[in-house]
């Protein structure tokens, strides 16, 4: 089945409270490549083996979180379809277009509020500026990498109230899928969702919280557990703040570590995982072995994730 539709994760916009520091931790620390600076004062990054102009910007504020999420549809028709998609369901609200160039070298994007609260975008149009290689013959990887160096930004953890809403809205609307779920009590309320659009275990996730329109993490993709064990390393030398890892989750399968950026935004470097193919059953974990879903190792939760879910 060929892809179309929502097709991946395209980029995520965060709150920094000083961007010069955010600037030099995402880019010696994350590794990522600075590729552009806007007259509003917003920092454009790009993973490596990205080929679009950027996956992350940075914006100073006030308070550190996420604006919002945008996803690449694959076509201004998609684009057009899904707007008319989103408005007619009744599950989004505040929803605007946002011309071409407001973000840079984008084309106009659709954004709507979800029942959790969160800002989510879809955009057809992004100019591509390569990964540093040929597209003839290229080498593996180019040179002068440097920090943790992932491929990709990956995916964002979210939680908030209305899941079900946002589940209802991004699978009825959005044709993503329910790879996996986290159900809890004898009614079985689900608690927690991993959505994908792809053929990856989660694009996004939500978690189930009282307040809404809350920001957990946004993930980068890493090539195997190696390059974990790396991240782990370059956060003692780099004096970064640790969260938890080098570890493994049971959900998605994923080995990982979390860390903060000097905003307190929180980042995961992962690798692994499983190929989600369409007709793939989802996978459902129970409240009772909550710990090893989400900490396979340790089989349980820390503090953090914890207030989350309380």
């Amino acid at each position: 089945m060929a892809l179309t539709g929502v097709l991946r994760p395209g980029h995520v916009q965060l709150r920094v409270l000083d961007l010069e520091a955010a600037v030099r931790h995402y880019g010696d620390v994350l590794g990522l490549w600075e590729v552009a600076r806007d007259p509003q004062g917003r920092v454009y990054f790009k993973a490596w083996d990205e080929h679009d102009h950027h996956s992350i910007v940075l914006r100073e504020a006030d308070t550190a979180g996420m604006d919002f999420m945008g996803f690449r549809v694959d076509s201004v028709a998609t684009l057009k379809k899904l707007a008319e998609d989103v408005k007619a369901s009744g599950l989004a609200t505040d929803m605007k277009w946002v011309e071409a160039g407001e973000m840079l070298r984008t084309g106009e994007r659709f954004r709507f509020t979800v029942p959790t609260g969160h800002l989510i975008e879809l955009f057809a149009d992004k100019d591509k500026v390569g990964n540093g290689m040929p597209l003839e013959n290229p080498e593996v990887y180019p040179d002068s990498l440097k920090g943790m160096s992932p491929t990709r930004f990956d995916h964002c953890l979210l939680y908030g109230d209305d899941v079900d809403g946002t589940v209802k809205l991004f699978m009825d609307v959005l044709g993503f899928r329910l790879a996996e779920q986290v159900v809890a009590g004898p009614d079985r309320l689900q608690i927690a969702a991993f959505l994908t659009c792809s053929n990856k275990p989660h694009d996004i996730a939500f978690i189930r919280h009282p307040e809404k329109n809350k920001f957990h993490h946004a993930s980068f993709m890493l090539d195997n557990w190696g390059e974990v064990l790396k991240a782990a390393d370059i956060i003692t030398r780099k004096r970064v703040s640790l969260d938890i890892g080098p570890t493994r989750h049971g959900i998605t399968r994923g080995e990982t570590i979390y860390f903060f950026d000097p905003s307190g935004n929180r980042n995961e470097v992962f690798s692994g995982g499983y190929i989600h193919y369409p007709d793939r059953p989802t996978l459902t974990w129970t409240d009772d072995e909550l710990g090893r879903a989400i900490f396979y190792h340790d089989r349980k939760l820390n503090e953090n994730f914890l207030s989350v879910l309380t």
